[in-house]
């Protein structure tokens, strides 16, 4: 029976510094009945990253800015309880942009359908959707490591960095991880088999680095940007690559910080390089084929921080500002489908 009602987040306010609540209003909504050529998606899962806060800015950013009073941005993962379009039917299991929305009217474009893979379900928005894409290409493609290099990353526990920094130790470099709680430095060395970390909230990062990468970075994978992206570049390696994936500390700032030594690149020969994993796209195959192998080796290990309730959502996007979530932001809206919730258990694939 196709629901009624939905329930939303709009965006009504743009953030100054970090969001509040107060930015958005829930709004509870009746639903119209399907047109032709469109499909209903009932969201189980909701994807937060940083990427969430730079959609909430007037200016565009690779995606047009969101007029205030629309469905807050974002994407997920859901399964399709209606359809008057040829190319989906009732139960299917789809990612797109759900938006923070119980329910989404689609015309399908921008929604794919997920292979059914014997994996949890949360693998889709995590190492099986666009964080592994990002940490693959990434690396792979922009910061072409090679055996015996060093590989310093920023946000080494995030998301997308305990790929990084696990894809590189599979490709032989040695791993520096940058984070800001013991908690994550412990995972990082125990779990994740980095070489070394740094706790940037309590040790002197630059005599950090300086202890730990004596012959300087080969590699740096930023996830963060300003003062600690400044601190690697001053301890770059000869003909380094920076691979700008992300700017986190910055998307709240009032006050921007950029580096002032950016002569270092023409020292040292460097480069510096940023991306979006929609460039790679096309090629996501080609990733999530070797992630999938590498997770069923016990080679990768990931970790879900699960929130319950749609309510929660702007709760959970701060999280990832103020560094208290424990791997993949996600947030369960609804029930996952029978089969997938028995793909919870699969014993192959590492989840912490």
């Amino acid at each position: 029976m196709i629901p009624r009602f939905n329930q939303r987040w709009l965006l009504t306010a743009r953030p100054q510094g970090h969001v509040r609540e107060s930015d958005f209003t829930w709004n509870e909504s009746a639903l119209e009945a399907l047109e032709d050529g469109q499909i209903l998606v009932r969201t189980v899962h909701l994807s937060i990253d940083p990427t969430n806060r730079l959609w909430m800015n007037e200016a565009d950013s690779y995606l047009p800015a969101m007029p205030l009073g629309s469905v807050m941005r974002g994407s997920g993962i859901g399964v399709v309880e209606g359809s008057r379009n040829s190319r989906f039917v009732p139960g299917d299991v789809v990612q797109g942009l759900t938006g923070w929305q119980r329910y989404a009217v689609s015309d399908g474009r921008g929604f794919a359908k997920l292979p059914p893979l014997p994996v949890p379900f949360t693998a889709y928005l995590g190492a099986l959707g666009h964080i592994g894409i990002t940490a693959f290409f990434g690396l792979l493609d922009i910061g072409k490591p090679k055996a015996g290099e060093t590989l310093v990353v920023s946000a080494g526990a995030g998301a997308v960095g305990s790929l990084v920094g696990q894809i590189g130790k599979i490709k032989g470099c040695r791993v520096v991880g940058i984070a800001g709680s013991e908690d994550k430095c412990r995972w990082m060395r125990d779990k994740l088999g980095f070489d070394a970390v740094i706790n940037y909230r309590i040790e002197n990062l630059p005599e950090a680095i300086r202890r730990h990468c004596p012959e300087g970075i080969d590699i740096y994978f930023d996830n963060v940007g300003g003062k600690i992206l400044e601190v690697a570049m001053d301890h770059l390696a000869m003909r380094a690559r920076i691979v700008a994936c992300g700017m986190i500390s910055q998307y709240n700032a009032t006050d921007m910080h950029s580096p002032v030594n950016l002569a270092t690149l023409i020292v040292k020969r460097a480069r510096i390089e940023g991306f979006l994993c929609l460039d790679y796209y096309d090629r996501s195959m080609e990733a999530i084929g070797e992630i999938v192998e590498w997770l069923s080796a016990g080679k990768l290990h990931y970790r879900v921080d699960l929130m319950d309730g749609l309510e929660n959502a702007p709760k959970a996007l701060n999280r990832l500002f103020d560094g208290s979530n424990l791997g993949k932001m996600v947030v369960r809206v609804s029930e996952e489908p029978a089969a997938a919730s028995q793909a919870q258990t699969y014993p192959q694939y590492p989840l912490n």
